[in-house]
């Protein structure tokens, strides 16, 4: 009963208190009335009513706290200084300890209402005008950090779902803390004017610490809110967030140095960890922001390392040579200093609490237990054991700082990587990597000195976000100088050089000596991504080789962490594989294989070299990772140095067969080296890499260099563009030098051609595997075959290359799983072009049948494959028709019947998608140049009445009326050729719509093929093409992707299209719109807007165009056409001026050629010759005859 009565008088204090307040405040009194009332009724009896309030319900409290917060607002708006701190103070005391007591009911009205009254005492006590008073004592500061703590508790401990509105005003309320207080704080420190003076100014005058607490607070609220809401908040509060960030950060910056202490500590980290909240999520560009943050994030790399001893770095000899007992030593030495008795991480919690205390007592600002509520420092795992134990707070403090601003460099490369490239030279060494700089901090002084192992894996984890996209194209400018060589200006090429070089110097030293298998991983990651981007023919010579010596130096010696020695031996051998493909191929690196080969490689000596450590790893003794990882590197010896592997057939062979024989059937499944006692098969992905080694040796020793070229006439070039002609580059070729280590002319053939090699490999490894279970095994098995050469074909034995030919029909008729056919069909299409298959009916006949059949295939994949292969069956058949016709005698069998097939698989493909529509177009164009047209005239596009084809060989016509199963019957006697009609008439008119629709639709390749097959169709001798219909279409087609194509290569081909008919009358009626075309694309060629792309082939269409330029004005003095004389009349001035520019660019070629191109100067010199004649020839007509004498002149001049 007393205590019920107690408990009803202490709710009527509470409500007597509030409730005569309310009374009194009814008629508005002034002002200072009010903060009396206040003071007389509230805040004098704070400590006495604070107590009550969890015994009112909580809408009544919650009422009265805003009644005050109300009145509070109001009294301060009109009051003095001294009262508007006092009632600020007073307010802000009552409403915290009731807000950590009662769970208030906050609506919307109410968050509102706190957030402005709150944000307008703060504004009167720490804006422009009260920014004296601060200077009076620590009162204001805890005032508001009183307040940042009420709205923390009120969003975070009730659980309260606060809109995004309200968040926004909370965001709003809190920068506006951070405005007020950087800017107190920064007039406090550049009043102080010495910086040693300003250094410890925290430490002497609490005020100072208090202020950062606040702006800690600030931070760690800020955070929250983007944590919570940061995806949903608009753009522009994410923008007023970053300027405030900005202005924080130019801050420090401009001062040049960070105090270290535990209070900055955790200012540092809070606003740190809020920026990198922020930039997870970039709402805008930060282009104008990226150089301050790094120029002040930078600042941060050896925060809290005052003393090089805290340092665990490598010692270098004076020669900057790597000593690996010095760093050892030292390492050893560092760490062991700071490790002393172990001691679990509860304890080292507690050794902090006691610390902290200690901090407590020394610096009279706000106790402990407020400061911790905004610590981020509460987790057992940031006292690592690998760390050392927790010395004290401050180190703790400083190591958060390093690695929060780590990770905020990172932060700023992924919103933009290729604009944060322009930071390399900031946050990069450039020289010296091994010794540490206490002002010269960069990226890779966290990574190789940083007492942290969190740091470390931070540096680590941003130099790979650094090195991963955009930057592998950027450092391909790069190029190595020796310093005294930059002279007072280094290119950027030159710094980016020297970075590449400390980068692979510092991370090479890092994988000897790291024993961290986590950030072991994450170094092979750095060390994968630059391998990749280094430009290694523009840096030393020395340095790939440097790399792949230490990476086998680093497999050899193994890694002592038994749960991780699998993975990381794995990515050892992933990244050797990188630097093994490194492109272009590095003569240094075949020094060292060839030095190696020259001893003589043992794999069972782990000291042999590159080669051996390999071999030994590849063995099917190993785990299958480590097979799977060193068959990928042997693989790439075999792509890049292929000179080197002809050497080691013998061991790639048997390690091969190795492989094979384990895989097959009859044999027993072993054990795995290390897993005695589990046995596991060998898996389909290590056969698969086994057999793609077996594939690329035998391209290797084969001379492989992709797909035979046939027909080699180079059919459009000409004096002006044969010089220009570019090397296609085969991405499944290997990479062949100028010199060759193992074969030699005076070898024999069969060495030569692999046909050895090859012999074997169809007898030993292909049976077992080419009817292997496994889908992924049959088809490398049968990819295999795609990268045999014309010359290693034709000396094999009959009954294996029968072996070869059947193996890969058979695959693709009878195959279930598509990649199988796929593969098969590129095989097919692969030795469809060697020479002696084209002489053979019956195997072209099985060859086109298996295409044919796959290209009805429901798989894109292999109608791809598919029609490819088709298209070079039409090459081979076009380049056999053109040699036989020369001997006027042929060996092979084609019927109409496969012409007739060919060409209604390839109109019915060119409906396809546009990877098989290339290859249908590329087919059609290579049959229109053979096939014989009968009776052209009127040929319309749907319907071409009175149309034969027949094949043309000499002029002569030789009716194929034979089945394929009749081919092999003896008909080699026949010299005379009959026409071969066909039965579709319409095909000539169906193919010239199939180029023009392809045209329309196809993607660039397509319409490149286009132009191409137009080419060879206009090449075919028996069509009078100016008597065709589609003729203007044609050409009109031809002009308009000369003129308009941004692609170079589609204008070439176009405009060397333009040039094949030989006569006006083949231009039907275009030849006046052909003239002005090709003259307009010259014209205007200095003006074209090109592309990155396409500025390799602005040369090559330049000389393209030059030579269809000639080529039409030669024919122009024959066209007898009044259209075309008067535009050559209009464009003399110009032609007179390109004939100049043209000679004199001749006359200065001439100075430079070797005796040889003599006789390529000459035919050029004939054709402007042959072109200024008939200039001069339509001038003339026209009685225009000072400017006939102008290029007459020309033509008599010598070039």
């Amino acid at each position: 009963m007393a205590a019920l009565s107690s408990s009803l008088s202490s709710v009527r204090s509470w409500r007597t208190a509030f409730l005569t307040l309310r009374d009194e405040t009814l008629n508005s009194p002034p002002c200072t009335a009010l903060i009396r009332l206040l003071n007389h009724l509230i805040f004098s009896h704070s400590e006495t009513l604070i107590p009550l309030a969890p015994g009112l319900p909580s809408h009544e409290v919650t009422s009265d706290m805003m009644f005050l917060l109300e009145l509070a607002r109001t009294a301060t708006d009109s009051a003095g200084d001294d009262d508007t701190t006092h009632t600020f103070a007073q307010l802000s005391h009552l409403i915290y300890n009731v807000s950590h007591r009662v769970s208030l009911d906050i609506n919307s009205s109410y968050w509102t209402l706190m957030l402005e009254s709150f944000g307008r005492m703060v504004e009167r006590v720490l804006g422009q005008d009260g920014r004296k008073r601060v200077s009076l004592g620590n009162v204001v500061a805890r005032a508001v950090k009183q307040c940042l703590e009420t709205l923390r508790c009120l969003v975070s401990v009730y659980q309260r779902k606060y809109s995004l509105s309200e968040n926004t005003e909370l965001l709003n309320f809190l920068l506006s803390i951070v405005t007020y207080t950087h800017a107190e704080l920064f007039c406090s420190f550049s009043s102080s004017g010495n910086p040693l003076y300003t250094a410890e100014l925290g430490k002497r005058v609490p005020r100072c610490n208090s202020l950062w607490e606040v702006q800690t607070a600030a931070f760690t609220m800020i955070s929250e809110v983007f944590s919570r809401v940061g995806s949903s908040l608009s753009v522009d509060i994410w923008q007023s967030t970053i300027q405030v960030l900005k202005k924080v950060m130019d801050g420090l910056a401009s001062k040049h140095f960070l105090v270290e202490d535990i209070v900055m500590a955790r200012f540092y980290t809070s606003l740190l960890h809020c920026l990198h909240l922020v930039l997870v999520d970039p709402k805008g560009p930060l282009s104008d922001h990226v150089a301050g943050f790094v120029a002040a994030l930078r600042m941060f790399f050896i925060y809290g390392i005052t003393n090089r001893s805290q340092l665990v770095y490598p010692l270098a000899s004076h020669k900057k040579e790597i000593s690996s007992t010095s760093f050892k030593s030292n390492l050893g030495g560092s760490r062991k200093s700071e490790s002393g008795p172990y001691r679990p991480p509860h304890l080292r919690k507690q050794d902090l609490t006691n610390m902290q205390q200690l901090k407590a007592q020394e610096s009279p600002s706000f106790s402990d237990e407020e400061s911790s509520k905004f610590d981020y420092m509460s987790s057992d795992s940031d006292y690592s054991d690998n760390d050392g134990p927790a010395k004290d707070a401050d180190n703790i403090h400083c190591s958060k700082a390093r690695v929060a601003a780590i990770v905020c460099i990172q932060d700023l490369c992924r919103v933009d990587p290729k604009l944060f490239t322009a930071q390399w030279t900031m946050l990069l060494p450039s020289s010296d990597v091994l010794h540490p700089r206490k002002y010269e901090a960069t990226l890779m002084t966290c990574l190789l000195f940083d007492p942290s192992l969190k740091a470390r894996i931070a540096s680590a984890s941003t130099l790979v976000a650094m090195l991963d996209g955009p930057a592998s194209v950027f450092l391909q400018v790069a190029e190595y100088k020796e310093s005294t060589k930059c002279g007072s200006f280094t290119a950027l090429s030159s710094s980016l050089g020297q970075i590449l070089m400390q980068l692979n110097t510092g991370v090479l030293y890092l994988i000897q000596h790291e024993t961290h298998s986590g950030l072991l991983a994450s170094l092979f990651k750095i060390l994968m991504l630059l391998i990749s981007s280094t430009p290694y023919s523009r840096m030393p010579g020395h340095l790939l080789p440097s790399v792949i010596s230490s990476l086998r130096a680093r497999i050899e010696e193994g890694f002592s962490f038994r749960s991780d020695q699998t993975n990381l031996l794995a990515v050892a051998f992933n990244c050797l594989t990188v630097a093994l493909s490194a492109s272009p191929s590095s003569p240094t690196v075949k020094d060292l294989f060839g030095a190696e080969l020259c001893r003589g490689f043992d794999v069972a000596q782990e000291s042999s070299g590159v080669l051996s450590t390999i071999f030994r790893f590849s063995e099917p003794i190993n785990s299958p990772t480590i097979s799977l990882e060193a068959l990928q590197a042997l693989r790439a010896v075999s792509h890049n140095y292929p000179e080197i592997i002809v050497v080691c057939w013998a061991q790639v062979s048997s390690t091969i067969h190795g492989f094979l024989r384990l895989a097959s059937p009859e044999v027993p499944a072993r054990s795995w080296k290390g897993n005695v006692g589990n046995v596991l098969p060998i898996g389909e992905k290590v056969i698969t890499a086994a057999i793609k080694v077996l594939d690329e040796c035998l391209r290797a020793i084969s001379g492989f260099s992709g797909t035979e070229d046939l027909f080699n006439d180079k059919l459009f070039d000409t004096p002006f563009t044969s010089e220009y002609c570019r090397t296609k580059k085969i991405s499944s070729a290997p990479s062949y030098g100028s010199e060759n280590l193992a074969v030699t002319k005076d070898e024999p053939e069969a060495r030569r051609s692999g046909s050895e090699q090859w012999s074997e490999a169809i007898e030993k490894h292909m049976p077992l595997i080419l009817s292997h279970t496994s889908a992924m095994v049959r088809a490398a098995s049968i990819t295999c075959f795609a990268g045999i050469t014309s010359s290693a074909f034709s000396s094999l034995p009959k009954e294996k290359q029968d072996f070869v030919l059947t193996s890969s029909i058979n695959a693709a008729l009878n195959d279930e799983v598509p990649s199988v056919r796929s593969a098969a069909c590129r095989a097919i299409g692969v030795i469809a072009c060697f020479p002696q298959i084209s002489q053979s009916a019956e195997i072209l006949g099985k060859f086109i049948r298996a295409a044919e059949i796959n290209t009805h295939d429901s798989l894109v994949l292999v109608r791809i494959t598919a029609s490819w292969a088709m298209a070079n069956i039409c090459d081979s058949l076009r380049h056999h028709i053109n040699v036989t016709s020369k001997r006027c005698s042929v060996d092979s069998k084609v019927t109409s019947q496969l012409i007739a097939l060919l060409i209604e698989c390839a109109l019915r493909l060119t409906k396809d998608g546009d990877k098989i529509k290339a290859n249908a177009v590329r087919a059609l164009g290579n049959l229109s140049r053979f096939v014989q047209f009968r009776s052209q005239s009127s040929v319309l596009y749907e319907q071409a009445d009175g149309i034969g084809l027949s094949l043309t060989l000499n002029g002569a016509e030789k009716l194929l009326a034979r089945d394929l199963e009749d081919s092999h019957k003896d008909q080699s006697a026949l010299n005379s050729f009959q026409a071969a009609f066909l039965e579709d008439s319409r095909w000539l008119g169906r193919m010239v719509q199939a180029f023009l629709s392809c045209v329309a639709t196809g993607n660039v390749k397509v319409q490149w093929n286009v132009c191409h097959a137009l080419s060879n169709l206009f090449l075919n001798e028996t069509l009078k093409l100016g008597d065709m219909d589609w003729t203007a279409s044609v050409f009109s087609i031809l002009l308009l992707l000369l003129r308009d194509s941004p692609n170079y290569k589609i204008r070439i081909q176009a405009a060397a299209a333009l040039a094949v008919p030989a006569t006006v009358p083949d231009y039907g009626g275009s030849f006046s719109d052909v003239i002005q075309g090709v003259e307009h694309a010259i014209e205007n060629l200095s003006s074209d807007q090109i592309t990155p792309s396409s500025f390799r082939y602005r040369i090559a269409l330049e000389k393209q165009l030059t030579s269809t330029m000639l080529h039409v004005l030669a024919l122009a003095s024959s066209a007898s056409h009044q259209p075309i004389e008067d535009f050559l009349i209009k464009k003399a001035s110009f032609l007179e001026e390109w004939f100049k520019v043209l000679s004199l660019s001749l006359e200065e070629t001439s100075t430079e050629i070797e005796a040889e191109n003599n006789c390529r100067g000459n035919q050029k010199k004939v054709m402007i010759s042959r072109a200024i004649r008939s200039l001069i020839k339509v001038y003339e007509s026209r009685n225009h005859l000072a400017t006939a004498e102008k290029f007459d002149k020309l033509a008599t001049s010598k070039p």
